[in-house]
């Protein structure tokens, strides 16, 4: 079966940047360019690009364009699957676990660069709001870098085996307003992280995807617990 164009153009850039012919730190091929040699609308190329950062292969600045990240390790070892309400709440008690000892280990390490690469992921996160490709990307790259800033390849290893599949988006949540929500929640825990306070940083971690299992439960219908 023949595929569409748009999964070419994102076999080709996933292949070039899994191979180091993009090397980590080097910049994409901005969007006109990508249009112009895969004739592809201007949203369909977001969209491969979108698809990209949720995989961990890209990072989106703003006006600046996208740029090849390491590439993330291929999975060695099988996760459960997420397909049910209660795999998506148990997923959640995971990473609460996970990320808010996370959370505290990257305030105590984390670089001026990566907070400068979380900032950019709050503020993307919080503009996408309407377009769930561009808000997961940008959603695991905040929760990624994190992880990342830790210095510890274990904790990296368990958000990159979890994917883009960890974020939770509620219908509602994309119709919340930036600075609200979730955004606001992104930004405590990015203001802890920039203050350098580990407990404040797991604090504000826990109380944002406490809230995100919260709002997936009440848009299920469920009682929030």
């Amino acid at each position: 079966m023949t595929r569409s164009r748009p999964a070419e153009l994102h076999s080709d850039l996933r292949r070039r940047i899994v191979d180091g012919r993009i090397a980590p730190g080097e910049k994409l091929p901005s969007e006109s360019a990508l249009i112009e040699t895969w004739g592809l609308g201007r949203s369909a190329v977001r969209e491969v690009l979108a698809r990209l950062q949720a995989e961990g292969l890209v990072h989106t600045r703003r006006g600046a364009g996208s740029f090849a990240l390491t590439p993330p390790p291929e999975p060695t070892a099988s996760l459960p699957a997420v397909r049910t309400l209660e795999d998506r709440l148990a997923l959640l008690e995971y990473r609460i676990a996970l990320e808010s000892e996370s959370a505290a280990l990257a305030a105590a390490r984390i670089s001026g660069p990566e907070l400068a690469v979380l900032a950019d992921a709050v503020v993307l996160c919080e503009a996408s709001a309407g377009n769930p490709a561009e808000a997961v990307g940008h959603d695991f790259a905040f929760h990624r870098g994190i992880a990342a800033a830790t210095g510890n390849a274990f904790l990296l290893d368990a958000v990159d085996k979890l994917g883009a599949v960890m974020i939770a988006m509620p219908r509602a949540r994309l119709e919340t307003a930036a600075g609200s929500g979730a955004g606001a929640e992104h930004r405590a825990v990015l203001d802890a992280l920039r203050d350098g306070d580990p407990a404040g940083a797991a604090a504000a971690m826990r109380t944002h995807l406490t809230a995100s299992r919260r709002r997936l439960r009440r848009e299920a219908g469920h009682t929030p617990r």
